[in-house]
């Protein structure tokens, strides 16, 4: 299906529908595949669990509660996108392959800073009491657990493509392609496992940083890497 035309012929209802539809996929469908794929591996002892035990029903039934309710916030943050694109505040780049790529990666760069800044505020006392603790109620995160925020968080968290357009132009491929690969991410850093015993490169540490986060509430802000958390730690130190 061409998105530019969905982005410029289909109706704002359509469009939202379409998103909440795209999001429930990536959800219903790909996390238990993710899950799936992973205890396979594990069998095959590529992968360790970081945290033993069994994750309460209740633990899950409230994350899928509060994820359904992200997803409806996705499905409506698509529409000032679509707004500004179709009255020209922004432009489009082409989806040759090249911007397609590009833009992918750039969307999942610009990510890791717009987390990080996000994150590093939803540990400030106030939200972290009102709005990220609903996050945060997932001590061992699951798969089920990546859109479980208050709307509020995820209404922020929603706006990756929209603050970077306005200074990049996007494809409209890599636009829609974007959320595919973040929760890909999102599914590695809170499936409870990791990469043989977790010792070793920084590619194999990922998803222990992230889940260790979860029951330490402090430490690994970053989304998928260390580096922002390392750059500012470094730059505390240097005060």
């Amino acid at each position: 299906m061409d998105p530019t035309k969905i982005i410029f012929e289909w109706s704002y209802l359509e469009i939202f529908f379409a998103t909440l539809g795209y999001f429930l996929f990536l959800y219903f469908v790909l996390a238990p595949l993710f899950q799936s794929t992973c205890r396979f591996l594990e069998r095959k002892h590529f992968l360790t669990k970081i945290a033993e035990g069994e994750v309460s029903r209740d633990q899950v039934n409230f994350e899928i509660r509060h994820s359904v309710s992200s997803i409806i916030v996705f499905g409506f943050s698509s529409l000032p996108l679509i707004y500004v694109i179709r009255t020209q505040l922004v432009s489009l780049a082409s989806d040759t392959l090249f911007n397609i790529f590009f833009g992918i990666v750039l969307l999942n760069i610009w990510n890791e800073i717009h987390f990080f800044v996000i994150h590093r505020i939803m540990h400030l006392p106030w939200f972290m009491k009102r709005v990220h603790a609903i996050h945060h109620r997932s001590v061992v995160p699951t798969v089920w657990s990546v859109y479980s925020f208050h709307w509020f968080e995820a209404f922020l968290l929603s706006t990756v493509p929209l603050t970077l357009i306005p200074f990049i132009a996007l494809s409209p491929l890599a636009i829609a392609l974007y959320p595919l690969t973040s929760v890909l991410l999102n599914y590695s850093g809170h499936s409870n496992y990791r990469f043989g015993s977790g010792d070793g490169p920084a590619w194999k540490l990922f998803s222990t940083r992230h889940a260790e986060h979860h029951y330490k509430r402090r430490q690994n802000y970053g989304f998928a890497t260390n580096l922002l958390d390392w750059l500012y730690s470094y730059k505390t130190r240097k005060k």
